[in-house]
């Protein structure tokens, strides 16, 4: 059964091409920086939103028009689960990610769960098989159903600790057995909405706890994926733990956990927290802890997670040049489509059109990034402004020799201070030059 409407596999044809199904950028074979596109972006899709989602927003129900409305239970399961590869072989995609009850639902105990998920797992990797597709990482949802209330690994309910332990271990089997690059935790509900009622410490030393159960789980199966947290401010929780790059390594590194994990970095957080999603990169990035990406935007005039597909050329190119710059660029991550299609866009081949408009803004770009890197079209400019930290007074601060006697010497020396401009404006107006003619 075609559920994209018999949609063949999407071919590149270049930007002159009109054809809404061809690919404008996105080249899997071109060579940049000495890899190619495909190599460089490990396109991932989002099972959540693209096969579970039905267009549903928090004032009204869902409006998805899908060959498997009509089924529940299993059957739908599986239907998904066809659905799934179709569209890898559509969009040419490698990769695709899941929670585990995206893929399976839930029974009436632990155990009929843990065996419906076995059965779909069974049959996914199947599919893998015979497709060539790779799981670029997996992870437990622990924030929909109603025991997780006051958190998983950071509830006030010790029952629901070891639910949720056991979940994840779940989890982190299949990750195993499915080949996973990359295991995602992310903390739906671990926050709290007043102090009030809020053992701070206990939450947090709790949460700390249970990411080093699952560090030792991995290790004794012998699961060597790459382990990933994915900040995300407020939405659900008020103060979320993990709320964004800056507070989760702060975290990891009290915790003695940073050495086993990297971040998962979503742009439509990055703007909920404040921040820019080249400013959560960028601090991933320089802490050497830099591990994936979920590419999408979100509305600024909406305070809330709209998860849209990316469209903005001036994030995804200043996204790719962070990544560019990162040790190994991607390396095991990759760029995930945690975006999902309007409300209004219910047809299924809404979907496809989403995805290839998607690949597209990333794939230009890292055509603009590494045009921008090649000419070094930035580092000119940083490294004459802070030229200062490179000779005399500047250079001792760098190499430690400086203390605050030579410091006062230098400042009472009295010599004049003179200022140069930052040249905002100017690196504006080249970062538009490239993505006009690069």
């Amino acid at each position: 059964m075609g559920y994209f409407d018999h949609v063949g596999t999407v071919k590149f044809e270049g930007k002159s091409s009109t054809n809404p199904l061809a690919f404008k950028f996105y080249n899997p074979d071109e060579i940049i920086l000495g890899k190619t596109m495909r190599e460089h972006l490990r396109f991932g899709v989002a099972y959540w939103h693209s096969f579970t989602g039905n267009g549903s927003d928090p004032f009204g129900a869902g409006t998805a028009l899908r060959g498997w409305n009509e089924l529940s239970g299993m059957e739908l399961a599986k239907a998904r689960v066809e659905a799934c590869f179709e569209l890898l072989n559509i969009l040419d995609v490698d990769y695709f990610c899941f929670h585990d009850r995206d893929i399976a639902p839930e029974g009436d105990t632990l155990q009929e769960t843990n065996r419906n998920l076995d059965e779909i797992v069974a049959l996914i990797k199947q599919h893998m098989h015979s497709s060539g597709k790779k799981l670029l990482w997996n992870t437990a949802n622990m924030f929909t159903n109603p025991r997780f209330v006051h958190g998983a690994a950071t509830t006030s309910n010790a029952d629901v600790f070891a639910y949720a332990a056991a979940q994840v271990k779940k989890a982190l089997d299949h990750g195993k057995e499915l080949g996973a690059e990359n295991y995602v935790f992310w903390g739906g509900r671990e926050g709290y909405e007043s102090l009030l009622n809020t053992d701070l410490g206990l939450e947090l030393d709790n949460l700390a706890r249970f990411l080093q159960l699952a560090v030792d789980y991995a290790k004794e199966i012998g699961f060597d994926a790459q382990f990933l947290i994915e900040p995300k401010p407020k939405e659900p929780s008020k103060h979320q733990y993990d709320f964004d790059a800056a507070t989760t390594l702060q975290f990891l590194q009290k915790y003695d956990l940073a050495k086993h994990f990297k971040l998962n970095l979503e742009a439509n957080h990055a703007t909920l927290a404040g921040h820019t999603f080249e400013h959560e990169l960028r601090v991933a990035r320089i802490n050497g802890a830099l591990g994936s990406i979920d590419a999408n935007q979100g509305d600024l005039l909406l305070g809330w997670d709209t998860d849209e597909f990316p469209t903005d050329l001036y994030a995804s190119t200043l996204a790719m040049y962070e990544i560019l710059q990162n040790e190994g660029g991607i390396g095991r991550g990759g760029v995930n489509f945690d975006a999902k299609v309007r409300r209004t866009s219910f047809e299924p081949i809404d979907v496809v059109y989403a995805h290839i408009n998607g690949m597209d803004a990333f794939a230009r770009g890292l055509q603009v990034a590494a045009k921008l890197i090649e000419d070094r079209a930035f580092d000119n400019v940083i490294e004459e402004r802070y030229a200062s930290f490179t000779k005399g007074i500047g250079a001792d601060i760098v190499s430690g020799k400086a203390n605050f006697h030579t410091l006062e010497a230098y400042a009472l020396q009295n010599n004049p201070i003179t200022n140069k401009s930052g040249r905002v404006e100017l690196l504006r107006s080249i970062l538009n030059q490239y993505i006009i003619n690069v």
